[in-house]
C-alpha cells in the first residue's frame, strides 16, 4: 500500500504535463484577448484622451453651473440648478455623437438631446421665464462663434459625426 503514496517518475511527469498545459493555455488565451496592434492602440488612447477630456468639461461646467446662490424662491432655484444638470446631460449626449461608435447608445443620445431641451424649455416656462424657441439644436453649427449657448452649456457642435 505504501507503495501507492510513493511518487513515481510517470507520475510526476504526467502532472508536470497537466500543469504545463494549463498554465500555457490560459497565458495564450489571456494574450490573445487583451491583444491589439501597437497602432490601433495608440488610436484608441487619443481618441478616449479626447472623449475623456471633453467629457470632464461638461462636467465640470455643469457642477459649478449647479451652484447656485439661493433666491428665497424655491422654485426658481430649483430650475436654476436643474436648468445646468439637464444642459450637462445634453453636452455629454453631443459628446456621444461626437465618438461614440455604438448605433443604439448614439440613438440613445439623440433622445436625451430632445427630452432634455423640452424639460428646460418646460421648468422655465412653470417659473414663468420666456423660453426661445429659434435656438439651433446643440448639435447643430451655430451661426456666431460664442463660448456658451443661452442655457450655459458648451458649444459641442465641432466634430460631430454626421
Amino acid at each position: 500500500m505504501l507503495h501507492l503514496l510513493q511518487p513515481t517518475h510517470g507520475k510526476a511527469s504526467f502532472s508536470a504535463r497537466v500543469l504545463l498545459a494549463f498554465f500555457a493555455s490560459s497565458l495564450v488565451l489571456a494574450h490573445e484577448s487583451h491583444h491589439q496592434p501597437a497602432e490601433q492602440a495608440v488610436a484608441a488612447t487619443v481618441e478616449e484622451r479626447s472623449y475623456l477630456a471633453d467629457n470632464d468639461a461638461a462636467m465640470t461646467k455643469m457642477m459649478n453651473d449647479m451652484a447656485v446662490k439661493p433666491s428665497g424662491d424655491i422654485d426658481h432655484d430649483f430650475v436654476a440648478m436643474m436648468t445646468p444638470h439637464h444642459q450637462g446631460a445634453i453636452d455629454m449626449a453631443v459628446i456621444e455623437l461626437r465618438y461614440g461608435k455604438n448605433e443604439q447608445l448614439r440613438r440613445i443620445a439623440q433622445e436625451i438631446i430632445v427630452d432634455q431641451l423640452q424639460e428646460i424649455a418646460a421648468m422655465k416656462l412653470a417659473i414663468g421665464e420666456q423660453v426661445s424657441t429659434s435656438a439651433p439644436a446643440p448639435t447643430q453649427s451655430q451661426p456666431s462663434p460664442p463660448a456658451e449657448n443661452q442655457h450655459g452649456g458648451m458649444d459641442m457642435s465641432a466634430g460631430i459625426k454626421k
